[in-house]
């Protein structure tokens, strides 16, 4: 591979661990948050759906703003914007700063995912491009611990919340301004040219090259992600069914995030060898699989077989976003992977929500096992994929077996 395309790849994984860990470390200040300003547990939603609500409405316009102020420049204007943010966070005297200042970090960061993607897709066009994906998906997995546990053991130390969020803010604008650096001016940038290869179904709004094709993808993520956040939102719960202790319990999440960083770099390598539609099915069945294996077996098995159900449950991603380059034209990525980014967020924010009232209304084992369901779901989806990725495989040389 060239060493353009390693510089890219190593800038957006440097980006990704930095926006993933400000995004994430949220969830660890949220209790600080709530004793230094005497929040009521509302609030603390508020604050929580503040961040990720702005990610998922601006993630698409973002992508679309790339195509005409170039990827570089986006990217670490972004990546700045989320560091004042921070920066603002740790001066912030009050609930309403505190919920403007995630707001614009959550407005920062929706750049990142979809500006990044397109880059490693750009960089790494033909073979090698889900691997690449499985790595950069791998590096945000280590910002959302190291950030966590940074701000984790400083707090247990009796340090003060606002220095290390000053510090991860001030970081961010380094970052930025080591962005526009390290980053081709032009790389990224839109080239509206016509496409050579005629292949069924164009449409040169969105440059996507199989209509029926990339909706199947988008319905495998729509169904993926809120599998995941579903269960990774109630897992903890079913543990202190089980009759877990709850410190134990409370450790459930973390098990499935340790098996779910090995799964998102892993991942992308098995569908370099593998090929995308078996990948997909042997990820999504063993999650379904493996989510009633959890119902069924006794407390500690249960629990011993969550970091192998996180390889599972977060490795889909990987392949899914490497795919978008196969089914949308070039030029047309950031806005592609914008909808993407925003479709599975939206659906991060419901699906906790409507598994929840249902977990309510039926207990949250049985809330399980309709979770388990959705994963097979996938199934009749990746029978729409398999034969758009075999109408493109000429022009793109895909494994889709």
């Amino acid at each position: 591979m060239p060493a353009s395309s390693k510089r890219t790849l190593a800038a957006c994984c440097t980006t990704h661990t930095l926006h993933d860990g400000l995004a994430d470390m949220s969830y660890v200040l949220l209790p600080m948050l709530a004793q230094s300003f005497n929040l009521s547990l509302a609030q603390v939603g508020l604050v929580r759906s503040a961040l990720r609500a702005a990610m998922a409405l601006f993630q698409t316009p973002a992508g679309l703003l790339a195509e005409r102020l170039g990827a570089r420049n986006l990217l670490a204007f972004g990546t700045a914007c989320a560091g004042l943010a921070y920066i603002a966070l740790g001066q912030a005297s009050g609930f309403v700063a505190v919920l403007l200042a995630l707001f614009c970090a959550g407005f920062g960061s929706a750049v990142q995912h979809p500006i990044c993607s397109t880059l490693i897709s750009h960089a790494y066009p033909g073979d090698g491009r889900r691997a690449a994906l499985g790595t950069y998906n791998f590096a945000g997995d280590v910002g959302k611990f190291a950030f966590g546990g940074t701000i984790s053991m400083l707090a247990v130390a009796g340090v003060p919340w606002q220095l290390p969020v000053t510090v991860f803010g001030s970081l961010a604008i380094a970052a930025a301004l080591t962005l526009l650096i390290v980053l081709d001016a032009q790389i990224g940038r839109v080239h509206h040219q016509r496409a050579d290869n005629k292949t069924a179904e164009p449409d040169r709004g969105w440059g996507i090259r199989h209509r029926s094709g990339f909706i199947a993808l988008c319905a495998i993520e729509v169904i993926d992600n809120g599998v995941r956040t579903g269960f990774l939102t109630f897992i903890a719960f079913l543990m202190i069914a089980k009759n877990l202790p709850a410190g134990w319990a409370a450790l459930s999440v973390p098990l499935v995030l340790i098996g779910g960083m090995a799964g998102k770099l892993a991942c992308g390598f098995l569908a370099e060898r593998l090929g995308v539609v078996r990948t997909i099915v042997v990820t999504e069945v063993a999650t379904g699989a493996g989510i009633l294996l959890v119902l069924a077996l006794p407390d500690l098995a249960a629990y011993l077989l969550l970091p192998l159900i996180g390889v599972a449950l977060n490795g889909t991603s990987s392949v899914l976003y490497a795919t978008i380059g196969d089914l949308v034209e070039p030029a047309k990525l950031p806005r592609a992977f914008g909808l993407f980014y925003t479709l599975g967020s939206t659906c991060g924010l419901v699906a906790p929500l409507l598994l929840g009232a249902l977990g309510d209304s039926i207990g949250v084992a049985d809330a399980m096992i309709v979770t388990a369901l959705l994963a097979f779901l996938t199934l009749p989806a990746c029978l729409v994929l398999r034969p758009a990725l075999h109408a493109l495989h000429d022009s793109s040389k895909l494994q889709v077996q």
